[in-house]
């Protein structure tokens, strides 16, 4: 039996959702395969996937930075940053202009806004796979990744099952619990998954810390022209919540929020999706001025626990260039 090991972008719902894609396409093409998931991070100097780690008689990338390797077999992503070397870039070209149709294997579209659909979107018009029975994950996907919500505060409020299974990965997403929910997820619908006393049982203490966050970032926003910068690094936080500044202050266009946990100093960055105006910043840019990435309406930027001073030296930069259009 072939072993395909995935790594996949960690702690993330479109990670995830991308992971049961990819499963959902090799059962199909093959039946005889047993799969391995690990979630891959971006921490500080971390470029891609550590090549140790793929270890299969096949491996594949998802949703995350492309790493040279003659071990990687399959690879997609969708984010403007994916390739963090020219050299990188030139293998990934060269696949492409060397395999055609069913025999390639590698995909990269920073036009999507989540790689699930990108998956999923690939696995129909190439290789001829129906994903209609993962129809809801591949929505809700999308949804999340891109940031396609009616509005902030639905966001926020998270009362939808799948937004409630996207924060518990976000925060207990480890390899152990990945590999279990691409397991579940090919089997039960993404409603029942999200609603199963595994997911609510996590949900629930997040959900009761939920609004203290919301407070703590109120309490520490301040607007700089176009931008609203939150510094949260006083305290240790595993998970910074997204969408928040955008329901406290809909008039802006971006947020920069600091936040910091037990291993590193992140700074994300990100482009308000109901904003009054258009973007005029490209933030995957930014962000690899300083080692980060992403795509251009979102983005984050990692450094080492230690270099706090830095972290908000480089956020107090992003944000003046962000205030200004």
């Amino acid at each position: 039996m072939t072993t395909l090991t995935v790594a996949t972008h960690g702690h993330c719902f479109d990670g995830l959702c991308s992971a049961v894609a990819f499963t959902h396409l090799q059962r199909t093409l093959r039946g005889d395969l047993a799969f391995e998931y690990f979630g891959a991070g971006y921490g500080p100097g971390q470029n891609g996937v550590e090549p140790s780690k793929l270890r299969g008689d096949e491996n594949a990338i998802l949703d995350f930075r492309f790493s040279q390797s003659d071990k990687l077999t399959w690879y997609f992503d969708h984010h403007l940053s994916a390739f963090p070397t020219p050299e990188d870039r030139a293998m990934y070209d060269a696949h492409v202009a060397a395999h055609e149709g069913k025999a390639r294997r590698m995909f990269h579209d920073d036009k999507y806004g989540s790689c699930t659909k990108y998956i999923a979107d690939v696995g129909k018009s190439v290789f001829g796979v129906s994903f209609d029975g993962l129809a809801e994950l591949v929505r809700w996907a999308d949804i999340i990744d891109s940031a396609s919500f009616p509005s902030a505060e639905m966001a926020v409020a998270r009362k939808e099952p799948a937004l409630q299974l996207m924060t518990v990965i976000e925060h207990h997403g480890d390899d152990v619990m990945l590999g279990r929910m691409v397991k579940r997820l090919l089997e039960e619908p993404l409603d029942v998954v999200a609603r199963s006393d595994e997911v609510q049982k996590a949900y629930a203490p997040l959900q009761s810390g939920h609004a203290e966050y919301v407070e703590n970032v109120r309490s520490h926003a301040s607007t700089r022209g176009d931008a609203v910068i939150v510094d949260l690094s006083e305290r240790v936080l595993d998970v910074a919540s997204k969408f928040v500044t955008y329901a406290l202050f809909p008039e802006s266009l971006y947020s920069v929020v600091l936040s910091r946990s037990q291993t590193k100093c992140k700074i994300s960055i990100g482009y308000n999706p109901w904003a009054p105006r258009p973007r005029t910043h490209n933030i995957a840019s930014i962000c690899e001025r300083y080692g980060g990435g992403g795509h251009a309406v979102v983005g984050a930027i990692s450094l080492g626990a230690g270099d706090l001073a830095r972290a908000k030296q480089i956020t107090n930069d992003v944000a003046e260039e962000l205030s200004r259009p």
